[in-house]
């Protein structure tokens, strides 16, 4: 073989590897162009949700709120002889009682004031004592450290705790939720453990809307760079390990 044949097999390999490089970085870059996008996509979607929550939530508390309490005091207020006209008015405060009490529960899922008050780790002891209220579903919450978290992440963290307890209240019919939250070199940890029914992920992502708590989970778990691992299966219980940058 001449050289000039060699250096013409030469050339056509430098090109060849120069096209197949230009190719892979192109893929590479519009990969993470696209999670990018999506990453804005799911934040801005997160974003507008929450401030139609806390828009909500506002009208409840600062509205609809003051106004059940008027019309209370105005039937409280209301002279009756006839002891059937006594009942009614009766029975209608206690309605209106539990109107205000279901109206302050729907208020404070969409906003839990202590959020903002106090800080994620108040929110979510206070969280954890409404959930028990119930008594569905004992959960037990343990902060092995204590650690400082911004405003917007506090939200994501919450949100998908909340998220947890609401699945595993509906779906696992489990009697226990073990809670853990703690801190280890500039990341927050979190793991939860039931003691339910388990589930197939794959199959819950499939529903149409069976899975929409799941893909709330994973989307601000996104949101977050953060580590999200669910460890579940059928008659297997759950878990889930998030681990997030500080």
């Amino acid at each position: 073989m001449d050289s000039q044949h060699l250096y013409t097999i030469v050339t056509i390999a430098i090109l060849i590897a120069i096209i197949i490089l230009f190719f892979v970085t192109s893929i590479v870059m519009y990969h993470r162009r696209y999670v990018a996008l999506q990453k804005e996509r799911i934040f801005a979607e997160i974003t507008m949700q929450e401030n139609e929550r806390k828009r909500i939530a506002t009208d409840l508390h600062d509205g609809i709120g003051p106004l059940l309490s008027t019309i209370k005091l105005n039937i409280n207020s209301i002279d009756v002889v006839e002891e059937g006209d006594r009942l009614i008015i009766t029975k209608a405060g206690k309605h209106i009682d539990e109107i205000i009490k279901s109206m302050r529960q729907i208020s404070y899922n969409l906003l839990p004031n202590t959020l903002e008050r106090k800080g994620l780790i108040e929110a979510l002891k206070e969280f954890v004592e409404h959930a028990n209220e119930t008594k569905t579903l004992q959960v037990h919450l343990q902060i092995v450290q204590h650690f400082d978290v911004s405003p917007e992440k506090s939200i994501h963290i919450f949100r998908m705790l909340q998220e947890i307890v609401h699945n595993t209240v509906k779906h696992a019919k489990a009697k226990n939720l073990q809670i853990g939250l703690g801190a280890e070199e500039n990341h927050i940890l979190i793991l939860t453990k039931d003691d339910g029914c388990g589930f197939d992920p794959l199959k819950e992502k499939d529903k149409s809307s069976g899975g929409l708590g799941l893909k709330s989970i994973e989307s601000r778990a996104d949101v977050l760079n953060a580590k999200l691992v669910i460890d579940t299966g059928p008659s297997k219980g759950t878990s889930y390990f998030i681990k997030i940058p500080i």
